[in-house]
């Protein structure tokens, strides 16, 4: 399956990372297929580059994003935000016996 997701580059304590289409088999640092563009958390607001039409024609290819790269995709406009799903409240079902 393809993913698309960060990339780590930068010096020790200063983080810049890439966001890239690679295989999920592939090392985190590693083989990689596309750069759709690039995240820098150390900069402030925190800085982010996308190519939105490539972003658009992996998506639509089937490529998934990981959570992270998703929460960027949506601040970057090139997904819509949509409903999140409700969440699990952890509640066990019991049965009534009557």
């Amino acid at each position: 399956m393809v993913k698309i997701r960060l990339t780590r580059m930068g010096d020790k304590k200063s983080p810049f990372y890439r966001i890239v289409v690679a295989d999920e088999r592939a090392p985190r640092d590693g083989r990689f297929i596309d750069i759709v563009g690039t995240y820098n958390p150390l900069s402030t607001p925190a800085e982010v580059k996308i190519d939105a039409e490539k972003a658009a024609q992996w998506l639509k290819n089937g490529a998934q994003p990981t959570d992270t790269v998703k929460s960027l995709l949506i601040q970057s406009n090139v997904i819509p935000a949509g409903k999140r799903p409700p969440a699990k409240t952890g509640k066990k079902k019991t049965d009534k016996e009557g």
